[in-house]
């Protein structure tokens, strides 16, 4: 193994891992998690009442994940 094989062998899951991490999100902006989980989804989102109980009951994990998605099979990886 040369040197270049092995440095991208020690980095490249750090780098893979963070790429995918989202930033946590309060509840407190449940409001913005709610209207960006609506444009992903369409006319396919649950009512508004449905989500903001998801929400709130989320974790700050769960919620940015949800921020992060682009589209709706990106938020079915979500914890929400």
């Amino acid at each position: 193994m040369n040197k270049q094989t092995a440095i991208l062998l020690i980095f490249c899951p750090g780098l893979l891992f963070a790429c995918s991490k989202h930033e946590p999100v309060p509840v407190n902006q449940c409001d913005q998690v709610i209207a960006h989980a609506k444009k992903v989804l369409g006319g396919k989102a649950p009512s508004t009442a449905e989500m903001s109980k998801q929400c709130k009951a989320a974790t700050d994990d769960a919620r940015g994940c949800v921020l992060a998605a682009d589209k709706p099979m990106k938020l079915l990886k979500c914890d929400f």
